[in-house]
C-alpha cells in the first residue's frame, strides 16, 4: 500500500530519491489536489551558470523534475544569470572566481541544452519553461530590495545556516556578496511563485539553507506556505560523490563528452551501486528494477549493461546508446575497435608520449611516464615498455592504432 496520497512522492520515496522536505504532509496534499483535478503542480530547479554543461552530479534533481513532468505538473528551470554573478557559497571554502557577460551567455546556452535533454519543453500545460533571475534582478533597486525582503531575515537566524556555519567554524572568510546569496535565492522562489503560481523547489540537500530562506520569506511577505524538495547526495560505495570519473566530470552534453564515454561510465559502476543507479538515472519500472539488482556474480554484468544503455538513451538518445553499447561489445566482447571511441587523426610518426598526451589520455609527458613505468599504457593491447617509443606505420591496423590507459580508458590513433 501507498504511503502517500499523491504519485510523485510515492515515486519519490520508492526509488529513494526522498530526503528531506519542509512539510512532506502538506507537499504531498497539495499535488494530490492538484492530481484530481487535472491541474499542474508547479515546481522549479536552478542552477548557476558557472559552467556550459550540467553533470552526473547534476542529474539526480533533474530526474526528480523529470518524474514532476512525467506526473503531470509543470516544471521551471531557472538559470541563475544573476546569482552566478555573486557565487553559491555552499559547500565552498571561497569567493568563485567572476564570470563576464559572454562566458555566462554561453554557459546559460549549455544548460539549456543540457535540461533538454531529460525535460519536454513546450508551450503545453505542463511544458517546460526555462527562466532566468537576471531578468527581475537586473532592475531592482537595492535599497528597495532591503527595505522590502532584508527585514524579513534575521541574521542570527542566516549565521545558523550550513553554508555559513561552515566558514565560519573554518575561520575561512565570506564576504558580504556572499552572505547575501541565501536573499537571493529566497527572492527567486517568491518570484517563481507570483508569475507562475510555482509552489515547489526541488534541489539537492546541500540546497537546504537556501531553500528554506525562501520558504520563510513567502510565509512572512505573501502568507503562502511554499515546499522545498530535497534528495540526498548519491555517494558510491567509498564514499564519494556520483559524478567523478577519474578526476574528470561526466558531462551531460555531448560536446564535452561522447556518448561512448557516458556509457562506460554508468557501465563500470561498482557492483554495490547498481540497484541505487537503476532506481535513479534510469526510468525502468520498478520491478524491473528489483529484478536487475537482485542478480549476483556475473550476472550483475548485465545489470550494469542494461543501466548504461538506460541512463545513456535519457540523455543521449536511443541511436547513440545504441551505438555505445555496440562499440562496448566490438571492444570488450569481439576484442575489435568500435567506431565511437575518442581518436585523432596524425600524420606519420608520432612518440607514445604525445600520443597519450594529444589524446587526452594523460595531462602531461611526465603522467605518461609514471604510467608506461607502472605498467598501464598499451598501443594495439601490448603494453608500453619504453618511453621513447615511437608509434610508425608498421603500427597501423586499417588505418587506426588502439590506445589503451588501464582497462576501461581505450582510444583510436586515425592515420
Amino acid at each position: 500500500m501507498s504511503k502517500f496520497k499523491s504519485e510523485f512522492v510515492n515515486i519519490m520515496q520508492e526509488r529513494g530519491f526522498y530526503n528531506q522536505c519542509t512539510n512532506i504532509e502538506g507537499f504531498d496534499d497539495y499535488l494530490y489536489e492538484c492530481e484530481k483535478q487535472g491541474k499542474p503542480a508547479v515546481g522549479y530547479l536552478g542552477s548557476d551558470p558557472t559552467g556550459d554543461s550540467l553533470h552526473v552530479g547534476h542529474i539526480v534533481p533533474l530526474m526528480m523534475l523529470r518524474w514532476f513532468q512525467k506526473c503531470g505538473h509543470k516544471p521551471l528551470t531557472l538559470v541563475g544569470g544573476a546569482t552566478a554573478r555573486i557565487g553559491d557559497p555552499s559547500g565552498k571554502d571561497k569567493l568563485r572566481p567572476f564570470l563576464d557577460e559572454q562566458t555566462l551567455a554561453h554557459n546559460i546556452e549549455g544548460l539549456k541544452k543540457s535540461f533538454s535533454k531529460f525535460l519536454r519543453f513546450g508551450d503545453n500545460a505542463n511544458d517546460a519553461v526555462m527562466v532566468d533571475n537576471w531578468d527581475w534582478f537586473k532592475d531592482i533597486n537595492y535599497l528597495s530590495f532591503l527595505r522590502d525582503i532584508g527585514t524579513c531575515y534575521s541574521v542570527n537566524r542566516m549565521l545558523t545556516m550550513d553554508s555559513v556555519r561552515t566558514r565560519l567554524e573554518r575561520e575561512q572568510p565570506m564576504s558580504f556578496l556572499e552572505f547575501n546569496y541565501m536573499l537571493l535565492q529566497g527572492y527567486d522562489f517568491c518570484v517563481l511563485y507570483q508569475k507562475y503560481g510555482c509552489r515547489a523547489q526541488i534541489a539537492g540537500s546541500d540546497q537546504w539553507g537556501n531553500i528554506v530562506s525562501g520558504t520563510e520569506l513567502g510565509r512572512r511577505k505573501y502568507d503562502v506556505e511554499l515546499f522545498g524538495f530535497t534528495s540526498p547526495i548519491i555517494t558510491d560505495s567509498n564514499g564519494k560523490k556520483m559524478g567523478k570519473s577519474e578526476g574528470n566530470a561526466v558531462w551531460i552534453n555531448d560536446e564535452k563528452l561522447s556518448s561512448y564515454d557516458y556509457y562506460q561510465y554508468f557501465r563500470n559502476i561498482g557492483d554495490g551501486e547498481v540497484g541505487k543507479c537503476l532506481r535513479i538515472y534510469t526510468d525502468l519500472p520498478m520491478d524491473e528494477v528489483m529484478r536487475l539488482e537482485a542478480l549476483q556474480d556475473k550476472e550483475i554484468n548485465e545489470a550494469k549493461k542494461i543501466l548504461a544503455f538506460e541512463a545513456t538513451k535519457i540523455c543521449r538518445g536511443e541511436s547513440e546508446a545504441k551505438t555505445a553499447q555496440e562499440t562496448a561489445v566490438k571492444l570488450f566482447e569481439q576484442g575489435m575497435a568500435g567506431g565511437e571511441l575518442p581518436s585523432i587523426k596524425v600524420n606519420g610518426d608520432i612518440s607514445v608520449l604525445d600520443a597519450f598526451l594529444q589524446i587526452g589520455f594523460v595531462a602531461s609527458k611526465g603522467e605518461a611516464r609514471r604510467l608506461i613505468k607502472q605498467g598501464g599504457l598499451k598501443v594495439n593491447d601490448v603494453t608500453v615498455a619504453d618511453e621513447n617509443y615511437v608509434i610508425s606505420s608498421a603500427d597501423f591496423k586499417n588505418g587506426e592504432v588502439k590506445l589503451s590507459q588501464g582497462k576501461k580508458k581505450h582510444g583510436l590513433l586515425k592515420a
